[in-house]
């Protein structure tokens, strides 16, 4: 075998090498820092924009907004961080105690689907009436067409949540809680810390972290 067969072997293995565990970041878990997208303080966007839900209706953030406020949690049919999988019993289960708790609290909340390169796939509308059956939804569950929101929103992962109060000015954004961290010294359920300031005032330390979980799917231009 040449020299220059064996280099060109080894630069592909090498990039193998890189190329899968890249791979497996990028789709299956996503960690992000630094505070870009929609900064605190900042309004609602696209408040008024209709998305088709999976009840057959067409609302808009507004319609779904209650007099304490709104947490919009940007979701899927099929991420680990969701659904479950092996290393992480999943989001998804605390979604209907956390809505439970949002409405007791006059609180809106709304799952959102901006998987627009899934959309043909795993993420359309039939598939996401099915994935809300076999899970028990009973929140809204809306279609975001083209990613829209999420890309006014600048969310990036599935999960990853973003609360407005009352006045449609946003208060928090990033995890549920920090379950996902086995090296945490004690539980932080960041989203009912914020729920409870929604509707009682209570203060509530972290007004951002880090969300977890796989990338949101959007078409690339």
């Amino acid at each position: 075998m040449s020299l220059l067969s064996r280099n060109q072997q080894r630069l592909g293995l090498a990039f193998l090498l890189f190329a899968i565990p890249t791979f497996f970041i990028t789709t299956a878990f996503i960690k992000t820092g630094g505070d870009d997208g929609l900064k605190l303080g900042n309004k609602l966007p696209m408040p008024t924009r209709k998305m088709d839900g999976i009840d057959g209706t067409s609302k808009s953030l507004s319609d779904f907004k209650k007099e304490n406020g709104l947490i919009v949690v940007f979701s899927c049919n099929t991420c680990p961080f969701v659904v479950g999988g092996e290393n992480f019993e999943g989001w998804e289960k605390q979604y209907a105690a956390l809505y439970n708790r949002a409405q007791k609290g006059n609180i809106g909340f709304v799952l959102v689907n901006s998987n627009e390169a899934k959309r043909d796939g795993v993420d359309s509308m039939n598939e996401m009436i099915q994935h809300a059956k076999n899970a028990g939804y009973e929140m809204p569950y809306v279609v975001d067409t083209d990613s829209e929101l999420a890309n006014a929103m600048g969310a990036k992962t599935t999960p990853h949540v973003y609360a407005f109060d009352e006045k449609d000015k946003l208060i928090y954004k990033g995890s549920i809680d920090n379950s996902w961290d086995s090296k945490r010294s004690k539980d932080e359920d960041y989203l009912y810390q914020v729920m409870d300031y929604l509707d009682g005032g209570k203060k509530f330390k972290e007004n951002s972290t880090p969300p977890r979980g796989c990338s949101i799917k959007r078409v690339k231009a």
